[in-house]
């Protein structure tokens, strides 16, 4: 499959998630970095971006809580890049009600080949990296083919079927 060039500016687009069990280490890893993080466009899920604008003092733009809906919406902002980078502390440890959403944000993460942190040792990795603050051109397969392409009718759903089995392969 072709690629294409998606141009990331200097200022990131970051995207801040923590699971409750987690929110307290996001909010100590964004208070380190505050100075690395500020002049960044910074969004995050309900609860999570509630404490961060409080303690970090800078200006979230807050969405959904992510039980609610907070990680969909963070997903399609990625396939609509208006997400570069995701920090997404979450705990491996917990049970999560909502965890089908939160697998579909990390698998729409590595589609659209953007950063992801899970913890704070990555995102220690990742925010000091020289990449952080500058130009960068991530590589994305181009999906346009896919999005254009012809289905044609078939008996009893069989067209349906190869559609589904096509994009199940895109996205594996």
């Amino acid at each position: 499959m072709p690629h294409k060039k998606i141009a990331m500016a200097p200022d990131k687009q970051i995207a801040l998630v923590a699971h409750d069990n987690k929110k307290g280490d996001l909010v100590e890893w964004a208070t380190f970095n505050r100075e690395l993080l500020a002049h960044h466009r910074l969004y995050a899920t309900g609860t999570t971006g509630e404490l961060l604008e409080h303690e970090l003092g800078v200006s979230i733009h807050k969405l959904q809580s992510g039980p609610v809906g907070g990680d969909q919406q963070i997903g399609a902002k990625i396939a609509d890049s208006e997400i570069d980078f995701l920090i997404f502390f979450w705990d491996p440890l917990e049970p999560q009600p909502h965890d089908p959403d939160v697998k579909a944000l990390l698998r729409l993460a590595v589609v659209w080949n953007i950063p992801i942190a899970c913890n704070r040792a990555s995102a220690d990795f990742m925010i000091s990296s020289s990449l952080m603050d500058g130009d960068y051109d991530r590589l994305v397969p181009d999906y346009e083919g896919h999005r254009t392409r012809k289905i044609a009718g078939g008996d009893n759903g069989r067209a349906a079927a190869a559609v589904v089995a096509e994009a199940d392969s895109l996205t594996a």
